[in-house]
């Protein structure tokens, strides 16, 4: 029903809020038995709203309501009545919770439920947190672990040992004859107030003492031999304790009344540098009451000793006693606290053991004795007896990096490996056994025995491995660390590879084999290559002489072959390679490639052509492309060409040259950099006019010939007042063009002016220069410089065709 309510205020609000529809108002009585009628009846809170409303119902009353009856629901104490004047509780029994299943310290804060409680949760979480290392002490971040809180389970069952205390709430059930639930809260005297029978003292008392007495009062007015009554503890209260001594952040805490030592030490940050972890003592009234050993927590899983805290106690952590070092081959070398007469035996176990590689015969203690260092060896046998005393430094040593009883066969057997030197195993044949003999490929007239001498030098045996396994030759007996290597013929003969290159499909090395001819390497090889010339395969040979005593005159041989089908045609009848042989397939003179050049722009047949003939120049090509059309500019026309190797190597040069004369901040901004094209000036017109003149260039393969538009325009560049493009008017000097972009700046060098044109040709403006002005042509006229520099030439850049331009004239000038 309050569900029911607190829905029926919303839809007043969404109805339109304080409005009254009516004049006479409606007690609050009226509203609630209103709406239970309506409720009843089936009507939705839609409609109960509306009729609320036009009966005079407000909505400040309606808020009232709510909130009484929210109130209600949540209440603690609130009830409802029931069957004979019962009181049935309607609120949950699960405990008001410093952390509701907390792993962690964010969770702590959030499940705190009072102003102390956060407190002290915000105060831990404001320290650091320290993991283990190898100079750290063994335990002591267990505390500043924020997953490792040991906060208490509040909906775990009363401890029987539990002390009840102002704020703790007792919960009693009465069932049977009679029926009442009653929460019942010690007051700060130590007394709860029951109706009917009056205060009834409680505090300090446990929760079985609790329970008997309560049954005993409750059964004065509860005296029906068929009731039960039943006490447990409901919300816990929250306890100050101090924690003192050598914590990292000593106080005053707020905890849960079901905190433990452990919980209290988290919240202070864990045991400082000089702390112990082995003699925590908890202090009540005066007197020490406990004392803790946090080992035997952390070794053995016991807990007994973290008690529960009560209100005043004090947690005091005292300085160690005795703090000692393990090193070397154990599982976790570090610091360890120790207490009063703990022996090596006791650091081994804290430490787990040593590692599988530890020397466990004895270890080394570095003790200081007040005066200076001392060195004590412990053998195994006093492990138990040796009492270790602050500051010992504990090193266990590594086993030796050999072995005793090691064999291994190495080279031409079927399983070459190490071995155990045993009884049954201390020979060279039954080592050679155990490896399953020796392979096919085995060298048995002479093997090698690598051996170690006392004083653990080597030493060198020969071994008739045939001899010893046939019989006729003595068995030689082994020794440990004795190592026996069989060669293979293979590895005694310099077999080498043969090589071969040009035009076959898979050029590289190979290995030889005995009688491999040229066809066999040339298959091998992939086969040839579509430009594989048949009539010349060419093998060139080392010269070989072992026994020469001169040096030759003929430093290699070479054979000349003519193939057909992939075999030898021409040449030696029967030829053999042999290691380290070359060949060289050679490409046939009359294979060519495709080679393409486009043609773009104002032509009839625009596109990609193939050339017919190495010297195809570029009156041919425009008239393959069906001429020029009538838009076209020839005079205009520019070719781009593709670098070859040697023209990319002079740009590249020129750039560097550059780079070191502008620097690179300049270089990089300017992005001045090597392309892989470039522009040549050409006069198309003067190559239409005289095929095959000078002007009629040699087409190559990637070149681009673009024939533009008219373009009646002029540019003006460089040092002029203001950078301009103009109308061209047929006639005009430099001057005019040059007025129409405001005249010369103050650092124009005016006897150097040039112009650029269309087709990518520079000349040096003559005269009045009214013959050397053309449409689409650019007038630059370059600053004035005390000395000729590459910033000034790459300033000018962007008037420039392209930088590639400007950089294949210049690699074209160092030639």
């Amino acid at each position: 029903m309050r569900k029911q309510f607190a829905r029926v205020v919303l839809w007043l609000f969404l109805l339109g809020g304080p409005a009254v529809y009516a004049q006479s108002g409606m007690t609050d009585s009226q509203v609630i038995e209103y709406v239970q009628q309506a409720l009843q009846q089936g009507k939705d809170q839609q409609t109960i709203a509306m009729e609320l409303l036009s009966k005079g119902a407000t909505q400040e009353q309606l808020l009232r309501l709510k909130s009484q009856y929210s109130g209600a629901a949540t209440s603690g104490s609130s009830s409802q009545a029931g069957e004979g004047g019962a009181v049935q509780d309607t609120g949950t029994r699960a405990r008001k919770t410093t952390v509701a299943n907390a792993t962690d310290g964010e969770a702590a804060l959030e499940g705190a439920n009072t102003d102390e409680m956060k407190e002290t949760m915000k105060k831990r979480q404001k320290l650091k947190v320290s993991t283990a290392s190898e100079n750290g002490v063994f335990g002591r971040n267990i505390f500043n672990i924020d997953k490792l809180t040991f906060q208490p389970n509040l909906n775990m069952a009363t401890p029987e040992n539990y002390r009840l205390g102002p704020g703790d709430e007792v919960i009693v059930d009465v069932w049977g004859a009679s029926q009442n639930t009653m929460r019942l809260e010690v007051s700060p005297d130590g007394y709860v107030n029951i109706a009917n029978l009056g205060p009834v003292y409680l505090n300090n008392m446990t929760i079985k003492d609790a329970r008997q007495l309560l049954k005993q009062e409750l059964g004065k007015i509860y005296a029906d031999s068929a009731n039960n009554i039943q006490v447990t503890l409901g919300n816990i209260r929250t306890i100050q304790v101090n924690v003192m001594g050598e914590v990292r952040a000593p106080g005053t805490y707020a905890l849960s009344s079901l905190s433990t030592v452990f919980h209290a030490l988290y919240a202070s940050g864990g045991v400082s540098d000089i702390g112990s972890l082995r003699n925590v003592q908890v202090a009540r009234g005066g007197k020490t009451i406990a004392r803790l050993d946090v080992y035997e927590y952390i070794m053995k899983g016991l807990i007994q000793d973290d008690i529960r805290l009560q209100d005043g106690d004090v947690v005091i952590v005292p300085t160690y006693d005795e703090l000692v070092k393990i090193t070397g081959k154990v599982k976790r070398p570090m610091f360890y606290e120790m207490k009063n007469g703990e022996s090596a035996a006791t650091l081994l176990k804290y430490a787990g053991g040593f590692s599988s590689d530890a020397y466990k015969k004895s270890i080394r203690v570095l003790r200081k004795d007040g005066k200076e260092f001392s060195v004590k060896t412990v053998d195994d046998i006093h492990y138990s007896a040796f009492k270790l005393i602050d500051g010992d430094v504990v090193t266990v040593d590594s086993i030796l990096n050999r072995f005793n009883n090691r064999l291994e066969v190495k080279g031409a057997v079927y399983h070459p490996g190490v071995f155990e030197l045993s009884g049954s195993l201390n020979t060279v044949r039954q080592l050679v056994e155990k490896a399953d003999g020796l392979l096919g490929d085995a060298f048995t007239g002479r093997a090698v025995l690598y051996r170690e001498r006392e004083n653990l030098t080597k030493e060198v045996l020969p071994v008739d491995i045939e001899g010893i396994l046939k019989g006729t030759s003595p068995d030689i007996a082994l020794q440990k660390n004795d190592i026996l290597y069989i060669p293979s013929i293979h590895d005694l003969q310099d077999m080498g590879k043969v090589t071969i290159s040009g035009e076959v499909n898979k050029p590289g090395s190979y290995t030889y084999a005995d009688h491999m001819s040229l066809e066999d390497l040339v298959i091998t090889a992939g086969g040839l290559k579509e430009s594989a010339s048949l009539v010349r395969v060419d093998v060139s040979r080392r010269i070989r002489d072992p026994k020469g005593t001169t040096e030759p005159d003929m430093i290699g041989q070479n054979f000349s072959f003519g193939l057909k089908d992939g075999f030898v045609v021409d040449g030696e009848a029967g030829f053999e390679l042999q290691p380290y042989d070359q060949v060289f397939v050679r490409r046939s003179p009359s294979y060519n490639e495709q080679v393409n050049v486009t043609v773009d722009g104002e032509v009839l047949y625009r596109g990609e052509y193939t050339l017919s003939t190495k010297s195809e120049r570029l009156s041919s090509l425009i008239q393959r492309a069906g001429g020029v059309s009538r838009y076209a500019y020839v005079r205009g026309a520019k070719l781009r060409r593709v670098a070859n190797e040697e023209e990319l190597r002079r740009m590249e040069d020129v750039v560097k040259m550059v780079r070191r004369e502008i620097g690179e901040t300049l270089a990089t901004s300017l992005g001045l950099k090597v392309d892989s094209t470039f522009t040549v000036g050409i006069d198309l017109e003067a190559a239409l006019a005289n095929p095959g003149g000078d002007a009629d260039l040699v087409l190559r393969e990637g070149d681009v010939l673009t024939v533009p538009e008219y373009n009646n325009t002029v540019k003006v560049n460089g040092a002029v007042m203001m950078p301009n493009t103009v109308s061209y008017a047929k006639g005009k000097s430099v001057k005019y063009y040059l007025s129409q972009a405001g005249g010369y700046s103050a650092n124009a060098k005016k006897s150097q002016k040039f112009i650029i044109y269309m087709n990518g040709q520079v000349a040096e403006v003559k005269g009045s220069g009214k013959k050397q002005i053309e449409a689409g042509c650019e007038i630059v006229v370059p600053n004035k410089t005390k000395k000729f520099n590459f910033a000034t030439v790459v300033s000018n850049a962007t008037s420039f065709a392209s930088l590639a331009t400007m950089l294949a004239s210049l690699a074209t000038m160092m030639k």
